[in-house]
């Protein structure tokens, strides 16, 4: 027997299971929990805001504390002593007149107090001066004579970027004369790991056996891994010593900028030459094959072609081991001298911003006295120096960049 069915209820059913396995599919394209991917996501997001929050924090603290050195006033020695005791009460002070004068509305110390110079009684021998008592949260106290009498003076931004000499306790604050050594180790530095970086580069990625390869490339990053501290001692200890016998020894001393920069070189070689290493590397093989099949030597496919198409990582390697060289405390501070010195000689002693902050932060500083707000301010220096770094190193990785399909 045979039993016939409408073709219409036929393709009813047919069309209602394509509907049925459509829903199917959409209910399991839909999104289910992933509680572990969730985790792993915020926990992503809370290292980037870390990381974010720390690098705003450190420019908030750089730039209230070198605020507060900008509006703050340095003292130096007037050489003139107070001939008569001063009461607490009294405003009137006399001096012998023999150093430099005040003028009227500047700040003057005495002992630990600051007053300021309302006029001008006599301007001879002796110097009589009416002052206010007791300015800038200080308190007026009695004074012997013979007390010495200092000039203070607010710290000017000019002062500071174009001054040569730094003697934060003599109110000087040029801070040219440590830019300039950070510059002149720096230099020394870039110039000795940039063709040796560069040199190590190109040997480990185009010239050594894979075998050779996996022998020098860890050899070389175990450069990386040594302390600063010993770099510096090796600079003082062999490079000096050196220097001292290729050059009149009178002309190098125990301390120059010249022993501090060649440690500093040996010590930026590993990055130098991993970062570029690393972007010749990134360059496709299709580049060397057609470069060998048109009858290009390996030197000149080296020079020709492959260091133009990773120029971009070699010139962010550059900038980043200038970065490194500028940021560097230990070497400079032990090899290169302790003591600010406008000095364009890399044979002379001279100290660098990190040195000096190294150098003074261990001392006995006064919270917020002028030398312990000298240090944020030479920091912010330091910081846009970096910053202003690292912005030309995206520019030049964008400018160069090549894109390969």
């Amino acid at each position: 027997m045979t039993i016939e069915v409408p073709t219409g209820t036929i393709a009813f059913r047919t069309a209602a299971d394509r509907l049925s396995s459509i829903t199917d599919v959409s209910a399991s394209l839909n999104k289910r929990p992933r509680p572990f991917e969730d985790f792993i996501r915020l926990t992503l997001f809370l290292c980037g805001l870390v990381s974010v929050l720390t690098t705003v924090g450190l420019v908030v603290v750089l730039s209230t504390e070198a605020i507060n050195f900008f509006t703050r006033y340095g003292f130096r020695s007037s050489e003139q002593l107070l001939v008569a005791p001063v009461d607490a009460e009294s405003t009137i002070i006399q001096l012998d007149g023999t150093g430099t004068q005040p003028r009227v509305g500047q700040v003057i110390r005495v002992n630990e107090e600051h007053m300021r110079v309302v006029r001008i009684i006599s301007a001879g021998r002796p110097t009589v001066l009416e002052v206010e008592r007791g300015v800038l949260n200080t308190r007026p106290e009695p004074h012997g004579a013979n007390a010495t009498m200092f000039l203070g003076e607010q710290v000017s931004v000019i002062e500071f970027l174009t001054g040569t000499r730094w003697v934060p306790q003599g109110a000087d604050f040029g801070v040219l004369a440590l830019v300039m050594a950070t510059l002149i180790t720096s230099t020394v530095a870039m110039l000795v790991a940039g063709p040796i970086g560069l040199g190590a580069a190109i040997f480990i990625s185009e010239y050594a056996s894979a075998r050779l390869r996996a022998i020098l490339k860890p050899i070389l990053e175990i450069l990386a891994a040594i302390p600063t501290v010993v770099y510096g001692y090796f600079a003082l200890t062999l490079i000096t010593p050196a220097l001292r016998n290729i050059f009149w020894q009178s002309e190098v001393g125990a301390y120059n900028q010249l022993s501090a920069g060649l440690a500093m070189g040996i010590m930026i070689i590993p990055t130098i030459a991993s970062v570029s290493e690393d972007a010749l590397s990134a360059v496709p093989r299709s580049l060397r094959e057609g470069s060998y099949g048109l009858g290009a030597t390996r030197r000149e496919t080296v020079f020709r072609v492959l260091i133009p198409a990773a120029l971009s990582g070699i010139l962010a390697a550059f900038i980043l081991g200038i970065s490194r060289a500028v940021g560097e405390t230990m070497i400079v501070a032990i090899a290169s001298g302790a003591g600010p010195n406008f000095a364009l000689n890399p044979l002379e002693a001279a100290e660098t911003m990190t040195g000096h902050i190294a150098r003074i932060s261990t001392g006995d500083l006064s919270f917020n006295s002028v030398d312990y707000n000298s240090l944020f301010a030479i920091g912010l220096t330091l910081f846009i120096i970096t910053l202003v770094l690292n912005l030309i190193s995206n520019l030049i990785r964008r400018r160069f960049r090549e894109v390969y399909q």
